[in-house]
């Protein structure tokens, strides 16, 4: 099967047969005039890793491939001149499934020096897929007075249902307000009218494919920014820019683990976490697992590992006191993750894995509120 891209950006598939090869010359790359800058502007950063919103259709396969850095974008979207003066870092040019602990590490530095070089805010571009996991990390590795934005897009530039300008133009907006955290921005709606402000620890992809596929879990978004006029609003629950001094802590323990727990999962899916540091798993409901694999658990935990129960549940909160199997869970040592994500309870464990060697202390930072991660209950309705 011959697959041909159309002009409108959408993949056909035609039969060999029906083809005939013609020769031709590749298309000139385009040349676009280099984007002047208001140096009367706020001065921004932009920290380029790659995903969709640095992708073209490559045209020798007909797929999608990251290729672009940091430049190329500022040069692509003219719009962000009207909203602050760049600096570019091109760390990484991969798709954000390509992710990993190391990375992170790379990127929460460079993200660190870019604030203590004094500028107002630093956008991150970043594939969507695991942008929330790199959201959480970096909210637990750097204290930021300064907004930390991740922004990505679902469709790359080259296609006409793009929402890479719309979503970089109000990132960069977010990055210069009065904002003291990491959050993501992204498509609010399918329509081009506005942005969610969401915290880094609280968001979630939540479609594969659509535009305002991110969602703020348990809480509401932390704002919006409208789109063309890029007015911000911001909830009285967004950390304040200049709340606190910029600190890097960026150690992360990568022997941890997720695991998803389905009905009929054999015990020996325990013993694949011998040796880790610590585990999280997304349990049902309230945070169960079945009865069979408790003693396996057991096992684990008294072997040295940390295991922190969360739920499958998109809303609610973990609570092993109300049915016998929760109770014999927390009997053999398991931890409430309150209502934290699991990717999130995840990166919040190699986080403090990496930096807190003592068990005791350990499990008592888990368990506590660092960044927004949990909340103090859960509100009606989310």
């Amino acid at each position: 099967m011959a697959v041909v891209k159309l002009d409108s950006g959408y993949n056909i598939g035609i039969p060999p047969a029906a083809c005939s090869f013609v020769a031709r010359p590749l298309p000139e790359p385009v040349k676009r005039p280099e984007m002047v800058q208001k140096r009367d502007l706020p001065e921004l950063s932009i920290v380029s890793t790659g995903g969709t919103i640095a992708s073209r259709i490559d045209y020798r396969t007909g797929s999608v491939t990251s290729q672009s850095d940091a430049a190329a974008i500022l040069g692509a979207i003219p719009e962000l001149a009207k909203v602050g003066t760049y600096t570019t870092k091109s760390l990484y040019t991969i798709l954000s499934e390509n992710m990993t602990p190391g990375i992170w590490i790379e990127l929460a530095r460079a993200v660190y020096e870019e604030i203590c070089r004094g500028v107002s805010g630093v956008i991150v571009t970043h594939g969507t897929d695991t942008m929330a996991y790199s959201a959480a990390a970096l909210s637990f590795m750097v204290d930021t007075p300064v907004p930390i934005v991740l922004v990505g897009s679902q469709r790359s530039a080259d296609r006409p249902s793009s929402d890479n300008t719309m979503n970089a133009v109000c990132a960069a907006k977010v990055a210069t307000s009065n904002l003291g955290e990491v959050v993501v921005v992204m498509h609010a709606t399918t329509n081009d009218d506005f942005c969610s402000i969401h915290r880094g620890t609280r968001v979630r992809k939540m479609h594969s494919s659509r535009r305002d596929a991110f969602r703020s879990i348990g809480i509401p978004p932390l704002g919006t920014v409208r789109y063309p006029s890029l007015e911000v609003k911001l909830e009285a629950d967004a950390v304040e820019r200049g709340r606190c001094k910029p600190a890097l802590r960026d150690r992360l323990d990568d022997r941890c683990g997720l695991l998803t727990f389905y009905p009929g999962m054999p015990p020996e899916t325990i013993r694949v976490y011998a040796g880790y540091h610590g585990l999280v798993i997304a349990g049902t409901g309230l945070g169960h697992i079945s009865t069979l694999l408790i003693p396996e658990l057991r096992k684990l935990i008294d072997s040295g590992t940390i295991v922190m129960m969360t739920t499958q549940c998109l809303n609610g909160r973990v609570c092993d006191r109300v049915y016998d199997t929760g109770r014999d869970l927390l009997e053999a040592g398991v931890i409430e993750g309150a209502d934290m994500l699991p990717e999130t309870a995840l990166v919040k464990m190699m986080w403090v894995m990496g930096n807190e060697p003592n068990r005791e202390r350990a499990e008592a930072l888990l368990q506590k509120n660092l960044k927004g991660e949990c909340t103090g209950r859960s509100a009606h309705g989310l």
